[in-house]
């Protein structure tokens, strides 16, 4: 007798998922090389803008400005599916259509001599 809560099925370690530890630190490192890249772009933008290339300097302005939704998004996606095995695409059970009686059989002549044959 299994104790309750204990699956019956053994998993094997390479199924295993990296630890949700991991996962953080992962997404948190991202999340700061994406920053220090932001950071970069900044001080491009002044730069350029200080050494009079005018509108060139708007490039690395508008990655400032556009990075940080970025990273954010990034680092909130949390944890993503490594299979596909819990999901399955929808496939209907429907029944058999209904064609209702004598449809679907070809129609054959009444025998001679038959009622309903109007002779």
């Amino acid at each position: 007798m299994l104790p309750k809560g204990r699956r019956q099925t053994a998993h094997l370690v390479t199924e295993a998922r990296k630890p949700r530890s991991e996962d953080i630190a992962y997404r948190e490192r991202r999340y700061l090389i994406m920053m220090g890249f932001r950071v970069g772009c900044f001080l491009l933008t002044i730069i350029l803008f200080a050494s009079g290339a005018g509108w060139l300097a708007a490039i690395p302005a508008v990655g400032a400005i556009v990075i940080p939704y970025i990273a954010v998004v990034f680092a909130n996606g949390g944890r993503e599916p490594t299979s596909t095995r819990g999901f399955r695409a929808y496939e209907p059970n429907l029944p058999e259509r209904y064609s209702g009686p004598g449809h679907g059989v070809p129609a054959s002549p009444p025998d001679p001599g038959q009622p309903g044959d109007g002779g």
